[in-house]
């Protein structure tokens, strides 16, 4: 009895989820951006509100209980038809998918994708109606995605010119993700349920199964790459996260966690090897091969400063100097650099899996804390440490900006990311007192077993 009442818990939460998620898509939010459009994205972002509320309720809850044999196959079971309901709408917040079916187009014809912007004339033969005209930036960007997301989408370009072969292939590699988390999970002595930590998360859901972001490749290799670190395949651990780098610059902050205890120059080695070779693919580009890249700063107001939650709140107090960008830069590279030099100094013990997702989790938190996005998919990754090492500010950094998807004031910076922002870093915090005493914690007691795999 006292095991069938959580699990009937567990199933009403799941059921719950299921459920808002059905309304959500009932609301039919039209592609045009008018009034109709706006009031439905801010009730959707009520529900998913409500939902996240779900979902802190049912990570309380599997992290509390001992489970019955089988309930991770009704945690994934829950995880399926969420994502099979998303399947149904196209995406609805967000129109990058376009960009990279538009990318996989102009590879599928033998053209570089960051030689041309999509209105240069050379690319008219390739454009639709149904593609075409929902791309953002096409008039001046070239694209600003890194190789191996342009070889993504070459794949899937040569394979079906279409929106929903893409969100297909996102959803391949998130199970890629998801399957690395189980063996991850065994590998630390954890219940596999601990998977929903990532696999319910609503952020998560609507980023990848909705809109199809491309930052699921990234969880894909970020997941590999933590599963062939802890097995002590360092370099394919380098490969593979070199890989996540040039997906999405952010698992970049993971290296410190990858390379303690000495393992620094197998994994470094294959690394800087995959990152060569994949710009080298597409050389023919000269220095356009960064793409967008380096604008991007000075569009999002990163290089002024002027999109950063903190210097924003503070430019409303007083004025800025104009160095004030260099200065938080410099701060917050110090910072993380304690961090990293923290983690670094700590003894290697044999079966690491869950100490290396707990740095690698800390790591990301700081830095997407520092960064602070104002895209709310930007944070899905870091749900996925967080399955094997949850933290509150990793869980709440990874659900939470769900609330910068409408923004009441548009181009506000500071008073609407504030409810973001603010309890992260109180959370994160909070976090790093229990962090430092779990330096000196090791041995099969905290669930880090001797690995039985043999060191390649």
């Amino acid at each position: 009895m006292t095991m069938r009442r959580p699990l009937y818990r567990l199933g009403s939460l799941g059921a719950a989820l299921l459920t808002l998620t059905v309304l959500a898509l009932l609301l039919d939010i039209p592609a045009s951006f008018d009034t109709a459009r706006t009031v439905r994205v801010a009730i959707l972002v009520g529900l998913l509100a409500l939902s996240s509320g779900l979902y802190f309720a049912a990570v309380r809850l599997v992290l509390r209980h001992t489970w019955p044999r089988g309930t991770v196959w009704v945690v994934l079971g829950v995880a399926v038809a969420l994502r099979g309901l998303l399947l149904i709408q196209p995406p609805i917040l967000s129109s990058d998918i376009f960009r990279y079916v538009w990318d996989g187009r102009v590879q599928a014809a033998g053209i570089n994708p960051y030689r041309y912007v999509p209105a240069d004339p050379a690319l008219a033969a390739l454009r639709d109606r149904a593609i075409y005209p929902r791309i953002n930036r096409a008039t001046y960007a070239r694209t600003i995605y890194p190789p191996v997301a342009e070889l993504v989408f070459a794949a899937v370009g040569r394979m079906s010119d279409s929106v929903t072969a893409m969100r297909l292939m996102m959803l391949g590699f998130e199970a890629v993700g998801v399957v690395c988390l189980l063996h991850l999970l065994s590998l630390a002595g954890l219940p596999r349920e601990r998977v929903l930590v990532y696999a319910w998360n609503p952020l998560v859901l609507w980023s990848f199964a909705s809109d199809g972001h491309v930052d699921a490749v990234a969880v894909g290799l970020l997941g590999l790459a933590l599963l062939l670190r802890a097995r002590h395949r360092d370099g394919w651990a380098g490969a593979a996260l070199a890989g996540a780098v040039l997906v999405k610059l952010f698992p970049l902050v993971a290296v410190p966690a990858f390379i303690r205890g000495g393992r620094f120059w197998r994994l470094t080695l294959a690394g800087l090897a995959v990152i060569v070779c994949g710009y080298a693919l597409y050389s023919s580009a000269g220095w356009h091969v960064l793409g967008f890249l380096p604008s991007y700063g000075r569009e999002e107001g990163i290089d002024s400063g002027q999109g950063v939650w903190l210097l924003a709140g503070l430019a409303r107090l007083l004025p800025l100097p104009r160095e004030a960008a260099a200065v938080y830069a410099g701060g917050v590279v110090l910072i993380f650099l304690c961090v990293a030099v923290a983690i670094l100094r700590r003894r290697p013990i044999e079966n690491d899996a869950e100490a290396l997702c707990r740095d690698t989790g800390l790591l990301a938190a700081v830095a997407m804390a520092a960064i602070s996005p104002h895209y709310h998919w930007y944070f899905a990754w870091l749900a996925l440490p967080a399955v094997v090492a949850p933290s509150r500010a990793l869980i709440w950094l990874a659900t939470a900006p769900i609330l910068l998807i409408k923004e009441p004031v548009p181009g506000d910076r500071f008073f609407w990311p504030s409810l973001v922002y603010v309890p992260a870093i109180l959370l994160l915090l909070a976090d790093l007192r229990p962090w430092r005493a779990i330096r000196f914690r090791r041995g099969p007691q905290h669930g880090e077993r001797p690995c039985p795999l043999r060191r390649s």
